[in-house]
């Protein structure tokens, strides 16, 4: 177990910088500083970090291109990413949510925030690290390797599609709101739109291909994902 998370702080202001890795060193955490994207490059080849908090208006590449980038890294997939960003409208928070960041922090932002959304997405990213896969039907997530698969095909998933994929699959048939699944799969010190969860839904399904049908809109009570629509699929294409 490490003792000191490491913190990969992407941030082009020194001043702002600064501030943040004193906070974390005095509050148990490993800050390294990068102020460009070139820099964060080399700073993730050659350590990888356990968060990594990313300043959306960076010099050259965007912090919204790096998120897009490092999602589909193999290597990168599946570090948390809380965004740093001015921008306050929920069009913007969704267009980052979309890019891959797990979270979002936005400016001006106290200390006692930043660190309970650090906090927050290690604690979420722990139960994936910690093993175990589940089924439904043809459907396989395999959590210590981040895996997923339908019909023996290999899917890709972003991080969140994951973990909303992973807790739907360990409470299969059950409906859930969208309050419910902000607060187990965002968790409860996340303040944002319900519609959030539509967008990642939308995305779930897409990723999932012809399996997509197992997540089930309930009108007016929330999600579920099913076995049936599988079940019902099965004798057809046997034929």
């Amino acid at each position: 177990m490490k003792n000191m998370p490491r913190v990969l702080v992407v941030e082009d202001e020194p001043a702002i910088a600064e501030l943040i890795a004193v906070n974390l060193r005095h509050h148990g955490f490993a800050p390294t500083w990068a102020m460009d994207s070139e820099t964060a490059q080399r700073e993730l080849d050659a350590v990888l970090p356990d968060v990594i908090l990313l300043d959306w208006m960076l010099p050259g590449e965007s912090g919204l291109s790096l998120a897009r980038k490092w999602r589909k890294d193999a290597r990168t997939k599946s570090v948390p990413i809380i965004m740093l960003t001015a921008r306050g409208d929920e069009a913007d928070r969704v267009a980052g949510l979309d890019a891959g960041a797990d979270d979002y922090i936005v400016k001006p932002f106290s200390t006692n925030e930043m660190l309970a959304r650090i906090r927050a997405v290690l604690r979420r990213r722990a139960p994936e690290q910690a093993g175990g896969s589940v089924a439904i039907g043809a459907l396989l997530l395999d959590a210590a390797t981040h895996r997923v698969s339908y019909d023996g095909q290999p899917l890709r998933l972003g991080p969140t599609e994951f973990r909303l994929l992973h807790y739907l699959m360990q409470n299969a048939e059950r409906v859930h709101s969208r309050g419910q699944l902000l607060d187990k799969v965002w968790g409860d010190h996340v303040f944002i739109e319900e519609r959030t969860v539509d967008v990642h839904v939308k995305r779930l399904r897409e990723a999932l291909g012809p399996a997509g049908s197992l997540v089930e809109t309930v009108r007016g009570a929330g999600y579920r994902l099913t076995a049936q629509p599988l079940a019902q699929a099965r004798p057809a294409s046997a034929d």
